[in-house]
């Protein structure tokens, strides 16, 4: 099992910036892919950011494509997610993922973190 802790949401004013963590703990999580996704009100979950297992690809959505960074240290088993030039619109719980499969290109995480808020205002 592998359990993730979500940290950093909070209320941001449009234009600003965030930068969320996500600790993840229990088996070593090193070797997994991590991410994030995130799920507004009345709207499904949607994929915003992964990151290998090794740094060395990331892969975001269109949406948040130029504006957030997903970053990871190994040494700390933790995944980042900057987020800048936020707009209204990005307003969601965000949730950390890890581990999974791609199927048909879309990525399938087994673990999830509990989520954390980002509210941006105008």
């Amino acid at each position: 099992q592998v359990q993730l802790v979500e940290s950093g949401g909070g209320l941001v004013q449009a234009g600003g910036s965030l930068r969320l963590s996500c600790a993840a703990s229990g088996r070593t999580s090193r070797y997994f892919d991590m991410g994030w996704f995130r799920q507004a009100p009345g709207k499904e979950r949607d994929f915003i950011a992964r990151i290998t297992w090794s740094g060395d690809s990331t892969y975001y959505a269109d949406s948040v494509k130029g504006r957030f960074t997903i970053s990871r240290d190994n040494a700390k088993s933790t995944v980042y997610l900057q987020m800048n030039s936020l707009e209204n619109g990005d307003t969601a719980v965000y949730y950390c993922a890890a581990a999974g499969k791609l199927i048909i290109g879309t990525w399938v995480p087994d673990y999830w973190g509990q989520g954390t808020q980002v509210t941006v205002s105008s």
